[in-house]
């Protein structure tokens, strides 16, 4: 530990804050450059992905604030303490300060892992002005306790062996929730289901449907808000809205609670987003993380409970997610702006094609194991994490001394 330094964020590179072009300029947004902002950032996750990007013109206007690949980025401004790494050329907006470390005498994980813990003390440091921020000069004075550079590229190599596992898990999750898409769509809005050469296509009331098929609307073929008791004294899984994740069915960060108020639900059932701006970003969840099959749980009041009725669980699922669904129940919206709720009414006159149970039960044996997969790499993920986050603070302050262990630091594990 001798060897270690007390030194401020600004002795480990140039801090960087950055800047939003003018909106109304089209010219300077494209697809060249990642625009990075908070929303953008994920709390537990080194990659952003970006919803813009600048343009070569863009580019010319922010040249001096582009951050090189391996860039440390820590938003100052609002959702204080996100962290992430730059993977190419990239901007960011003036909620953001990066560090581009000076790797002659720092690593990047390192700082970026460094960064991570100082979440608290950056919380503190902003809750004491009228508006929570923490400017440049502020943040590039921010202590901190450094090892040598061998030593930093240890730590980075242990911690980063999590968080390339992690990043693995998650996108094999999405390659198979893209697969379950798939079938579904090719099944049921093309209709080129397991021998579908065989069914002769009858007219109905819609468009052509496979003969045995009909026509039926979604609160026919689903329960809505099922009526399901649960123990109000007991405490129970709870999930409130920001468990579920946007565009994916994982249901994450269950809370434990006592009551019963708000959505009630079990295994099999999907979570729909009553509520904007929750329902258009795409919050829909798929209830597998319950230990067994009678378990009750519930959450929050501006969740709707769909319940296969005449489909099957994953058919509701992937029927919530598709974008005809959901715009109709966009569209039925009410109430004052920015609190406007779906009405339960709306899915009396959405209409479907309700496949026999043949074809039900064939696509239900297809996709059940992409989604146990799903539900299977979403728990390694937690497990991982836990002992990441365990490990973080005891390595980062030296507790865990890696100095002297053989840790092979030659491959780089943060390549992506």
């Amino acid at each position: 530990m001798s060897s270690w330094h007390n030194l401020t964020i600004n002795d480990l590179g140039q801090i960087i804050t950055g800047s939003t072009p003018p909106t109304k300029k089209t010219e300077y947004y494209g697809n060249e450059y990642p625009f990075i902002t908070p929303t953008d950032m994920k709390i537990d996750s080194r990659i952003v992905h970006t919803e813009r990007f600048l343009s070569q013109t863009g580019y010319e206007y922010n040249k001096n604030r582009l951050l090189p690949p391996n860039t440390v980025c820590v938003v100052c401004i609002a959702s204080i303490g996100k962290t992430c790494m730059t993977t190419v050329p990239s901007v960011t907006n003036q909620q953001i300060n990066s560090i581009v470390v000076n790797q002659q005498k720092h690593d990047p994980y390192f700082v970026y892992y460094l960064l991570r813990t100082k979440t608290e003390v950056l919380h503190n440091i902003a809750s004491g002005v009228a508006s929570p921020i923490v400017n440049k000069s502020t943040f590039g004075n921010l202590e901190v306790y450094v090892p040598p550079l061998p030593t930093q590229r240890k730590i980075a190599a242990v911690l980063s062996a999590y968080d390339d596992l992690i990043e693995n898990n998650t996108r094999r999750i999405k390659i198979l929730e893209d697969m379950a898409q798939t079938l579904y769509r090719e099944w049921f809005v093309h209709f080129r289901f397991p021998g579908h050469e065989n069914v002769r296509m009858v007219e109905s009331s819609l468009e052509l449907i496979p003969q045995g098929w009909e026509i039926i609307a979604a609160s026919e073929a689903m329960f809505i808000n099922p009526r399901t008791s649960a123990p109000r004294d007991t405490k129970k899984p709870f999930v409130p809205m920001k468990s579920a994740t946007e565009n994916s069915m994982l249901i994450t960060d269950v809370e434990e609670k006592t009551g019963n108020s708000g959505a009630k639900f079990k295994n099999g059932d999907t979570l729909f987003a009553r509520i904007t701006p929750c329902l258009e970003n795409g919050r829909t969840g798929f209830v597998q993380f319950l230990p067994n099959g009678t378990e009750i749980a519930f959450g929050s009041t501006e969740f709707i409970v769909l319940r296969s009725k005449t489909l099957n669980p994953y058919f509701v699922y992937l029927l919530a997610q598709t974008h005809d669904f959901r715009e109709h129940a966009i569209k039925s919206m009410t109430g004052a702006t920015g609190r406007q709720r779906v009405l339960n009414q709306c899915f009396d006159d959405y209409f479907l094609p309700n496949p026999n149970q043949d074809i039900l039960d064939q696509f239900e044996s297809t996709v059940i194991s992409l989604f146990r997969k799903v539900q299977n790499f979403a728990e390694k993920n937690t497990n991982l994490r836990q002992t990441r986050d365990l490990l973080l603070p005891k390595l980062i302050s030296g507790e865990i001394d890696v100095s002297e262990l053989d840790i092979d630091i030659d491959i780089d594990p943060k390549s992506n």
